[in-house]
């Protein structure tokens, strides 16, 4: 005999990242039109490809190309579009505060994405620039252009206005210096100005570049980077960041380099509205369980960056990214229409990772895929199918066509 509900399950999604579109897009596949009012909350009306934005920083990708408007890709008869921006989730009452509205939920799905982590380098918020969205990637690009621009208009030509300083060697800064260094030879002929006098210094805390990567491409890497004029000061921390540049460190010698661009690409953390919002948190990431439901809260999911998983092969967390993101997008879809229909067994997330490709700029990368180690064209044509992949699981061939990379060889 058939259930009749005297009312539609209630889901709200709140983040239009990798993995909150991706459970968006599965469940109005998943679910009938009458079985569940599904809502998804975003404070833009657009989603943007996060793990390109250090295109769009550099000035090597308009940032344009990185979004494309939400409403494109979800099936507004059975999803209900708000865009908002988050406020407060309240747990106990099962509603979210938003800026200009509230909504209840029956079942709730935590993807609000990341935030910087400075780790309380003094200076660094009020200085440093970071990769955060389009609009700081807008920022990033349109600040490089300017110093570069005004270089030979000052009555004296101030040096520090054509040296960046990125701050972190792991993949964000390790590919925002590659496009960089594809970048400023542009501005240099663009502007008149010679091609050695820029200077990008790559700064890493860490005894390595792309700590955990194996050892062999990080050095093809460096040495990729470091022959298109890339300094790397490794096993250096940032002390301060000032109006100047920075201060850094390296055992007792402490040095500063002054530089109008410091760009911050060595940390996140998740949303911090999950921490205010009483969750049990490290840096804004939940420990979620095996279904990606937070723990003591059978109605709450958690994905993407606000979510951490251990790996239990070498006891540390997965990495936040955006090929977990969309599977646990996945996981979260089925989860949700298992729990609606009320038959069924939930599905416990495992990551399938298929490989790792870093980006070099646009002509070059390394990268493992399948467990085989990769270089040169070859990794980077494989990034550039990873990014046009990503649309297509959310959008199919149409956003693939729209927005995908075809400057594949």
């Amino acid at each position: 005999m058939d259930v009749i509900r005297l009312r539609k399950t209630k889901i709200v999604i709140l983040g239009a990242g990798y993995g909150g579109l991706m459970t968006t897009v599965r469940l109005q596949k998943y679910l009938g039109v009458n079985e569940a009012e599904i809502t998804l909350i975003n404070k833009n009306s657009y989603h943007y490809e996060s793990t390109w934005l250090h295109e769009a920083s550099a000035g090597t990708l308009h940032h344009d190309r990185v979004r494309y408007p939400i409403n494109n890709v979800i099936d507004n008869r059975k999803v209900n579009f708000i865009q908002d921006t988050v406020v407060e989730i309240k747990r106990e009452e099962k509603l979210v505060v938003l800026e200009n509205n509230e909504i209840t939920y029956d079942y709730l799905v935590v993807g609000l994405g990341f935030e910087s982590e400075t780790f309380g380098i003094k200076g660094l918020k009020e200085h440093a620039f970071s990769i955060a969205n389009i609009n700081a990637a807008r920022r990033i690009r349109e600040h490089i252009e300017y110093q570069f621009a005004n270089y030979n208009n000052d009555s004296e030509n101030r040096d520090e206005r054509l040296t960046i300083v990125v701050g972190g060697a792991g993949f964000t800064g390790i590919e925002f210096v590659g496009e960089l260094a594809n970048r400023i030879p542009e501005l240099c002929r663009e502007y008149d100005i010679d091609e050695h006098k820029p200077r990008i210094i790559c700064v890493e805390a860490a005894p390595t570049v792309l700590p955990g990567f194996d050892p062999e491409l990080v050095e093809y890497a460096v040495g990729h980077l470091e022959r298109k004029g890339v300094e790397f000061k490794i096993g250096t921390a940032i002390k301060e960041c000032t109006t100047e540049g920075i201060i850094v460190a390296k055992g007792d010698e402490v040095e500063e380099i002054k530089s109008e661009t410091v760009v911050w690409a060595a940390g996140v953390r998740g949303n911090s509205i999950v921490e205010n919002s009483g969750f049990e948190s490290m840096r804004g990431r939940v420990k979620v369980e095996a279904d990606l439901r937070a723990p003591g809260h059978d109605d709450v999911f958690i994905v993407g960056d606000c979510s951490l998983m251990i790996n239990e092969e070498i006891n540390r967390p997965y990495p936040p990214t955006a090929q977990i993101a969309m599977q646990q997008g996945e996981t979260c879809a089925k989860n949700l229409a298992v729990l609606v229909r009320e038959q069924g067994e939930l599905e416990q997330f495992k990551p399938d990772i298929k490989g790792t490709v870093c980006s070099l700029g646009d002509d070059d990368a390394i990268g493992v895929v399948f467990g085989k180690k990769i270089t040169g064209s070859k990794a980077s044509f494989m990034k550039k199918m990873v990014d046009n992949r990503a649309l297509f699981l959310v959008g199919g061939p149409s956003l693939v066509m729209k927005k995908g990379k075809f400057n594949i060889f």
